[in-house]
């Protein structure tokens, strides 16, 4: 008798093969058997009408806190999503030394919009080694974690502070390399570091300080192992992000290393700057080198209240200090004093597009509740002021708890999405998950994929899609017997109707500690998520203890990609 059995499911098995009708049949979490199976389970799922997928793979994450209090990474679960790639960006949580644990978590508040009230409250400090951190998110462990150690903190470590004034001297990088080894041994499944990242006093980044030798010295340990590096490129500027490709690409072809940079977004004014970056890619790929672009499938839909500092102010100086730096008292005052409001409102003049296109859509008070769901340009003709004034109106009237979002792709640029994602070359990622959870809206990617792009405007057929999110990452990143549908690879399986997936509907949830609420995506059309075989969530029944306490989630280091 198997442990579980999906029947009568169309599988698409992530090898971009046609799909077909069968049963899968799994055992001691890896699938045995794929066919018509009429052998009985201890638990049988009546796939009829619906697919059956390999778990789908997110390579750009940030849950590294978040899996310390959460060891299903909420709502990535839900989504379908059944391994995670934290660490990105520079950042993960080890190596950490004590006397860095502050300078590291103003990091994540500032880059990552992390509230500092969920690192005070639902992280107990009791590691400092790499290896000491997996020991520590192991337990609990529900979803698979791939984890990237991050450059900046492997700087902090070595060079304490002047890994945040200086380039590594040659011991300072031999010491970098040794760690680092220990961190790949510990689990690591690379490397991530960035250029353009700044600290919580608006300041580079440790990774910004070093030199070409120092990058090179680290991608010669990962070519030891053959594992990944990662970088965030400066993606506002299609000639300097082509540079640090053609970089990467000579990385890739001295130490034999997979390289990604994320992240390649897309939007109506940067389409020609996209051509540039995916036309250079095919030239260094067509040299032998492996330089992996991530691309985001959903909209940027960007929320944010002026209780915490949001990125979508970074070229705003006097709005960007006073949330960064101002107390919520300092703010509101700001907001009220007539000198400063006129300086913020001439100022914030310079984008006069963007305001009336707000949309309000949080409210903590009964008085503005049916203003919710209207742009600021509604609201601003209704009160008789300018959408800029009514914006910081309703911070005040509702104690800066008035959140607004602002959408920055539109379906006029669909078909060059649709078409960048079917490109050979890139894969799916940058999701953010865990991070931004006040601002960017999280998750929603693998839905927005299949239901929006495949099934609405049929762009991409359903086998492609899954193979990109699923062989494809596994393939890219060098994680082992996952990806696909095959006998003896591990049972990570996600059962969903392709009539109903979608990118899901945003609420507001209050699971974070100390903050209490954060902005993510429900799940629409996913029905079941099996990690090594056991169900971890499903619509019915949500999110599920199946082992009691011992949850199929592990740790994956990865082999040589």
């Amino acid at each position: 008798m198997y442990d579980l059995l999906i029947k009568n499911g169309k599988v698409v098995d992530g090898s971009g093969l046609p799909a077909y009708r069968a049963d899968v049949a799994v055992q001691d979490g890896r699938i045995v058997r794929i066919g018509h199976i009429k052998d009985g389970a201890r638990r049988v799922v009546d796939a009829a009408g619906k697919v059956v997928a390999p778990g789908f793979i997110d390579p750009h994450t940030h849950f590294d806190a978040q899996l310390l209090w959460d060891g299903f990474a909420k709502p990535a679960l839900e989504h379908g999503v059944t391994t995670i790639v934290p660490g990105n960006c520079s950042l993960s949580l080890a190596p950490l030394r004590e006397e860095h644990r502050m300078k590291l978590v103003g990091m994540f508040n500032q880059i990552e919009e992390m509230p500092l009230k969920a690192f005070k409250e639902g992280v107990v400090w009791d590691w400092e080694s790499f290896a000491g951190y997996i020991a520590r998110i192991r337990k609990g462990l529900a979803i698979n974690v791939a984890p990237l150690v991050g450059h900046s903190v492997l700087r902090l470590w070595v060079m304490r502070q002047a890994a945040m004034e200086r380039p590594a001297t040659q011991g300072e990088v031999a010491e970098m390399q040794s760690l680092l080894r220990e961190c790949l041994d510990a689990g690591a499944i690379g490397l991530s570091t960035s250029y353009v990242d700044m600290d919580e006093r608006l300041q580079p980044v440790p990774s910004r300080y070093a030199d070409a030798a120092e990058i090179d010295a680290l991608a010669s340990v990962l070519g030891e192992y053959g594992r990944m590096l990662q970088i965030v490129p400066e993606f506002y500027d299609a000639d300097l992000t082509i540079a640090r490709l053609d970089q990467l690409a000579e990385l890739s072809l001295r130490h034999n290393i997979p390289t990604t940079f994320s992240p390649l977004f897309v939007n109506a004014d940067n389409l020609e700057a996209v051509n540039r970056v995916m036309r250079r890619v095919d030239e260094q790929f067509a040299r032998g080198a492996r330089v992996w672009p991530q691309v985001q499938t959903r909209p940027i839909d960007i929320s944010f209240c002026f209780a915490v500092p949001s990125l979508l102010f970074i070229r705003l100086p006097s709005w960007y200090r006073i949330m960064r730096f101002g107390t919520p008292d300092e703010v509101i005052a700001a907001f009220r004093e007539p000198d400063s409001r006129a300086r913020l409102i001439a100022e914030g003049a310079a984008y006069t597009g963007l305001w009336p296109a707000l949309t309000l859509r949080h409210v903590k008070t009964e008085a503005n509740r049916t203003l919710v769901g209207k742009t600021l340009g509604e609201i601003a003709q209704l009160r008789g002021v300018t959408p800029i004034e009514a914006m910081i109106d309703l911070s005040i009237e509702e104690d800066l708890d008035a959140h607004f979002l602002s959408a920055a792709m539109g379906h006029n640029i669909d078909a060059e999405v649709g078409r960048l994602l079917a490109h050979p070359r890139v894969h799916i990622g940058a999701s953010d998950g865990g991070a931004h959870i006040l601002s960017f809206s999280t998750y929603g990617d693998t839905g927005y994929l299949l239901g929006h792009f495949v099934r609405d405007l049929k762009m991409m057929s359903l086998e492609a899609a899954v193979k990109k999110v699923t062989s494809d990452t596994a393939s890219i990143w060098g994680i082992p017997d996952r990806g696909l549908l095959q006998p003896n690879y591990v049972a990570d399986i996600v059962v969903f109707d392709p009539v109903l997936i979608d990118r899901g509907v945003e609420d507001y949830v209050g699971d974070v500690p100390g903050d209490g609420s954060r902005y993510v995506r429900d799940s629409r059309g996913v029905d079941q998520v099996f990690v090594g075989g056991a169900l971890a969530w499903s619509a019915g029944g949500g999110y599920q203890d199946a082992h009691g306490e011992v949850l199929p989630g592990e740790i994956l280091a990865g082999i040589a990609a």
